[in-house]
């Protein structure tokens, strides 16, 4: 796999896991600065490159829970066409996910975002090809009646 490939697969994880696009760049670089000093092959180690990010993305929250930083709720707004509709489906994407715990959305992740094989999922989070099939499954569930829910709602 080229650095390119392994490049936008952590970029992709790190934006899905802190939702900020310059921040996401901004772990990437670091993910990879890190494994460069460290002495590992890029090329071969993606566990690797994905455990460095991982840990990154959990720093990262750790210091945003620190420094006690709130949101904002963003207000419910009916859908709309274009732009501000699609817009209105990440929003609604994006809290759904944030119901699932954090092993859900790195499965999901992982597998429907990264294309990973299972075999890899495997390897980088230690759980057996079994039980990444029956957890995945079990997510989407749990995302698909959240979304089905929220639906019923608007």
């Amino acid at each position: 796999m080229s650095i390119e490939e392994q490049y936008d697969k952590i970029f992709r994880y790190c934006y899905y896991k802190v939702h900020d696009r310059h921040l996401a760049e901004d772990l990437t670089q670091e993910t990879f600065l890190r494994a460069q000093k460290s002495g590992q092959q890029i090329d071969v180690s993606e566990r690797y490159l994905y455990t460095i990010a991982r840990n990154l993305c959990i720093d990262e929250f750790r210091r945003k829970k620190a420094e006690a930083v709130e949101e904002e709720t963003l207000e419910e707004t009916l859908p709309q066409e274009g732009f501000e509709a699609s817009l209105v489906e990440k929003i609604a994407l994006e809290q759904a996910l944030s119901k699932l715990s954090e092993e859900e959305r790195e499965l999901l992740i992982l597998r429907y975002v990264n294309d990973e094989p299972f075999a890899t999922i495997c390897e980088l989070t230690g759980i057996s090809r079994f039980a990444v099939h029956r957890r995945l499954g079990s997510a989407k569930k749990k995302l698909e009646t959240i979304l089905e829910r929220r639906e019923e709602h608007v």
